[in-house]
């Protein structure tokens, strides 16, 4: 029996369906038959150049294999050579259309998701995509040469099955309602990609052979260090696909490379490129300036969005003893005067990080539900009393508070800790000082931001340092785990799932390059994770969020930082042109970028290809 999920009304059942498209609950925008996506121009015009800047800290790239854990590919490049069975539009959420695959089955008791791959899609070279290319796919990204992030992100997944020549299968360990999204989403590659001699090169061998996807760009011009360019694919199968009317307008992307976000941002005022996402409220509000401001050329555009407001932190390793103690992690936490912050460095244009799911449903507020209080329960005696109470919040600096009755607050619980005040620095019992060695590759950046927070911390006792080094060796210290204190911007999500036992599970703590920073290990937040990828419905689905969100915010694993609800682009108004919808759901964090680059398109291009 198949499951047709809502796409024509239907529900699990005793009827067979299969649907050009997969949701979560059962629900679609987007009928059978429908010509575009409501957020494109479907008669944009073709051709042109984007030069823009991808907003990621990478300054150079050393191999085009983006799959792999050591070295970096070029910015964007997943977004840009590489589809999966399904795409998720920029206007719903939990939902998937047919991209390779033309349908999909899902089980009625969720244990299997079926994909029928279109007869005309394409990959580069010209070959036919396959059901074996699917599998090819997935068991190489299981595999020890890719990135860990895979193996985890498909954990749940039992295996993949051809079933004939366009069919696959793939099987599941667990019933989970995200699952066929995240097995629709696999980037299929050709399994001729990085063949050498006719025999295939071992997956973390294949480092600068050229990709073979089946994107609607491909890798043109390169200059190492300084720009990487994708060329539109005249070619493209799949232009034709109402799913992809409207979109891939530019004949060439180029994505331009800066050591530094000084010589980022004068280059932008200088011509050198058209688009640029900005994350500084300094750099937007008193640096972005020159002619082409002033004579209309570039404009500053802040586009709303309903994205969730992710949860940028600073991550202590708590594989350190000093960092094991939930109420050393409180009272560092309380020594940040965010207030202070916001009003002095940041112009008041952002709001603080209250949990991980803030901006969304799975966000928790106020006290908890029974619904929620049932999945506790279990747990009451391995969590702090206060998880069972109001849901944690920052500790703030206003609203009849001051910093100083928060560093009081904080001294007592250091004090409970074993950490006091012992020739002038915070010693534990053994006379160990308290130093932080905070790990930043964001130049100036990290210096001012912190400094409010390192004055407070030497009241405390605690020797709080900076130390800035290049980004590689950023990453670098912490795929390894080998730092003692980082900033991430965490993206968030409208659907957390099995991406969430990579950031968060016990399991992928030890494991060098996954998502768990911080080293997390608690049964409880493994148990509730189990509760969230087994929902059967949204109300069930929705408690275990919320409840997972409370344990998380009360044990102080993270130290919330702050978040902007927008997106500041600076942007050629003589150069580029953009469909009037402003789609809600953008790709979250850096691919943020593939809106402009997938529905945007240059004015008066000039005639370039067919």
């Amino acid at each position: 029996m198949r499951a047709f999920v809502g796409l024509l009304g239907l529900c699990i059942g005793a009827a067979a369906w299969a649907a050009p498209g997969y949701s979560v609950w059962g629900s679609f925008k987007y009928a059978p038959g429908f010509k575009h996506l409501d957020y494109v121009n479907p008669d944009a015009p073709k051709g042109g150049e984007l030069r823009m800047i991808a907003g990621s800290r990478i300054s150079t790239f050393d191999k085009y294999n983006p799959f792999t854990l050591r070295g970096n590919a070029p910015s964007l490049l997943p977004n840009m050579l590489f589809e999966g069975l399904l795409t998720e539009p920029m206007d719903e959420i939990g939902v998937g259309y047919g991209l390779l695959a033309e349908d999909v089955e899902v089980a009625p008791d969720l244990m299997s998701a079926t994909f029928r791959i279109r007869a005309e899609a394409r990959f580069h070279n010209g070959d036919a995509v396959r059901a074996a290319d699917v599998k090819h796919s997935f068991e190489t990204l299981i595999s020890p040469q890719a990135h860990p992030s895979y193996a985890a992100l498909f954990a749940d997944v039992a295996g993949c099955d051809v079933i004939d020549e366009r069919t696959v299968r793939f099987r599941f360990k667990k019933r989970d309602r995200q699952l066929p999204l995240v097995v629709g989403g696999i980037p299929v590659f050709s399994p001729k990609w990085g063949m050498e001699g006719g025999k295939p090169k071992p997956f973390d061998q294949v480092v600068m052979d050229t990709p073979i996807g089946t994107g609607p760009y491909k890798i043109g011009p390169v200059r190492f260090g300084k720009d990487v360019t994708y060329v539109r694919d005249p070619d493209y199968w799949g232009a034709k696909l109402p799913i992809r009317r409207g979109m891939n307008n530019f004949d060439r992307i180029t994505v331009k490379i800066y050591k530094d976000n000084t010589a980022q941002l004068e280059a932008l005022k200088a011509g050198e490129f058209d688009l640029m996402q900005f994350f500084s409220a300094g750099a937007w509000s008193r640096r972005l300036t020159g002619t082409r401001i002033t004579s209309g050329e570039l404009a500053k555009t802040v586009f709303q969005h309903k994205l969730p407001d992710g949860f940028y932190s600073y991550v202590p390793n708590l594989r350190l003893p000093k960092y094991q103690d939930r109420r050393v992690r409180m009272a560092l936490e309380l020594a940040m005067d965010y207030e202070w912050m916001n009003v002095h460095l940041f112009r008041g244009s952002y709001v603080r990080v209250k949990g991980v799911f803030g901006n969304t449903d799975c966000e928790a507020n106020g006290m908890p539900t029974p619904a929620e209080l049932a999945l506790m329960e279990p747990h009451r005696a391995s969590l702090p009393p206060e998880a069972f109470g109001t849901m944690a919040v920052p500790p703030r600096t206003d609203q009849g508070k001051t910093l100083r009755d928060n560093l009081r607050r904080a001294q007592v619980l250091l004090a409970e800790a074993g950490w006091t005040v012992r020739d002038g620095a915070l010693r534990n019992a053994a006379g160990e000082p308290y130093v932080i060695e905070f790990l930043d590759s964001s130049e100036a950046s990290g210096v001012t931001t912190t400094a409010a927070w390192k004055r407070a911390l030497a009241k405390l006792g605690i020797d709080f340092q900076v130390r800035i080094v290049d980004f590689a060796l950023w990453q670098q210290r912490l795929e390894a785990n080998t730092f003692d204190m980082v900033s991430i911007s965490f993206p968030g999500t409208n659907f957390p799932g099995a991406d969430y036992v990579d950031l968060f599970g016990s399991k992928a703590a030890d494991v060098p390059g996954t998502g768990n920073y911080a080293g997390i290990k608690s049964p409880v937040i493994d148990a509730l994770l189990v509760k969230l990828t087994s929902a059967d419905t949204r109300d069930d689905y929705l408690s275990a969020c919320r409840a997972l969100d409370r344990v998380i915010a009360h044990g102080h694993y993270l130290i919330p930082a702050w978040t902007q609800r927008g997106r500041r682009i600076a942007h050629s108004e003589w150069l580029l042109a953009r469909p009037e919808v402003v789609p809600p759901y953008p790709p979250e964090s850096i691919p943020y970028m593939t809106w402009f680059m997938t529905t945007w398109w240059a004015r008066q291009p000039p005639k370039t290809t067919k």
